[in-house]
């Protein structure tokens, strides 16, 4: 019996839990391990952080769901990777054995390389739902003294997404509070232009994004250091192509919320050989360590390179249902080793659907692959994206609490719509293993 651990149970670790369970069946041990004993929704963190959604909305108990598929869960704070020894050490000297590893813990918040960047300075942050929470009371104090707001993405940073989310959401909820008036925003972002998102844009991202922020009124500065953050007052660099500093700003707020850089957590950037500098996982084109042929990684924690050079650094995002097809294609992969004997030979397509909500409207996009060069890319925009938002939350957590991670009604849907986990060759090579 081969016993696969899965480190970390967010939207990548739960889907990789289930479908691995499910791959390799009852003769097989799967035990997911997680520092809190919930699942968190973490897309849905704009909304908690201006009040538009209750925190237990969008998480759910992990042992509970997993249970019923005879997943095993271990409630711990992992320490170390001892890869030579094929364990995890928690922070209470726990040991838990793995014949396989699959690293899914997402990624730490590098709030530490701005000075006064991040919670514990003077910006806030919709990373996390404690950070939302925290994110709220700040929204409520704004609320009572309404002032200058800057919302965007520090330099280094690879998930701009939930940067323009935020800035819309705010708008609308400060219009609905009937003070937008009195609250001039900037956004303030690492990306070359408008709509860059770290993936050199897609469809009419750039033309799209800056007319909904000029509708809005919202300002905006891009290829931005913030060189440091005051109470209540952060200082900007603006840089040229050429990379050198063209003009400066000193930008007053009352509330400010900045997406940080990313980078490994620290249990897994320590493991010899594993990382990159940054502390992200190196695999190859099946999520395999190619010094550790038995540890997998998806999602956030997985190191891409970007998709160019900009004048301030922007990293690649790893979007939810990228992370999924990563997901897939290690559980085809830990079924082809443990069952089957081979080698693995599936890779996930990558394909990017996000959905971005606006407040009372929202924006699509569509990339396939989602690294460049693409076979096709739209952006759209539309009432219809914020109710799907809405939805796609609801159905998510169906999905985790059910243990189904792509129910056959989306995998025809989508599949309709050209849209594929895997690539196709490795969907032809799992069937004919099936059939066998």
């Amino acid at each position: 019996m081969a016993r696969v651990v899965v480190l970390g149970a967010g939207t990548g670790g739960m889907p990789a839990a289930y479908e691995t369970k499910e791959m390799l069946g009852k003769a097989h041990e799967v035990i997911v391990v997680n520092e809190r004993p919930e699942f968190r929704f973490v897309p849905s963190n704009p909304w908690v952080a201006v009040g538009w959604r209750e925190p237990d909305a969008i998480t759910l108990p992990i042992e509970k769901y997993l249970k019923k598929k005879d997943i095993g869960f271990i409630c711990a704070h992992i320490v170390e990777i001892d890869a030579h020894q094929n364990c995890l050490v928690a922070s209470d000297g726990a040991r838990i054995d793995y014949d396989y590893l699959i690293i899914a813990t997402g990624p730490k918040l590098a709030f530490s390389s701005i000075e006064g960047a991040g919670p514990q300075g003077y910006t806030q942050s919709v990373c996390t739902l404690d950070h939302a929470k925290q994110s709220y009371e700040d929204f409520e104090k704004l609320l009572q003294q309404p002032g200058p707001v800057v919302v965007g993405a520090f330099q280094g940073a690879s998930c701009f997404g939930p940067a323009y989310e935020y800035a819309f959401i705010l708008d609308k909820a400060l219009r609905d509070a009937k003070v937008r008036h009195k609250v001039p925003i900037h956004f303030v972002t690492s990306e070359p232009y408008i709509g860059h998102l770290g993936l050199a844009g897609g469809g009419d991202s750039k033309s799209l994004l800056e007319s909904e922020l000029r509708q809005r009124d919202i300002k905006w500065i891009c290829n931005a250091q913030v060189d440091k953050v005051n109470d209540g007052l952060m200082h900007v660099s603006e840089l040229n192509r050429k990379g050198e500093t063209e003009f400066t700003y000193e930008l007053p707020f009352n509330h400010a919320m900045l997406i940080p850089p990313f980078a490994g957590i620290d249990a897994v950037a320590k493991v010899e050989g594993l990382c990159n500098p940054k502390g992200f996982v190196i695999t190859d084109a099946h999520q395999r360590s190619p010094r550790y042929p038995n540890i997998f990684s998806g999602g956030v924690c997985v190191a891409i390179p970007p998709v160019e050079v900009t004048p301030v650094p922007t990293g690649t995002p790893k979007t939810g249902y990228m992370i999924e097809t990563m997901m897939t294609a290690i559980a085809h992969n830990l079924k082809a080793l443990i069952i089957d004997g081979k080698e693995p030979n599936t890779k996930g397509t990558w394909h990017a659907i996000c959905l971005a909500d606006m407040g009372d409207t929202g924006a699509a996009f569509v990339a396939m692959p989602q690294i460049p060069p693409r076979n096709i890319t739209w952006f759209k925009k539309g009432k219809w994206v914020h109710l799907a938002k809405i939805a796609f939350e609801k159905y998510f957590m169906r999905k985790m609490k059910t243990g189904n991670s792509e129910p056959v009604y989306e995998k025809y849907v989508l599949k309709a719509l050209g849209i594929n986990r895997l690539e196709e060759e490795a969907i032809e090579k799992a069937l004919e293993s099936d059939r066998k």
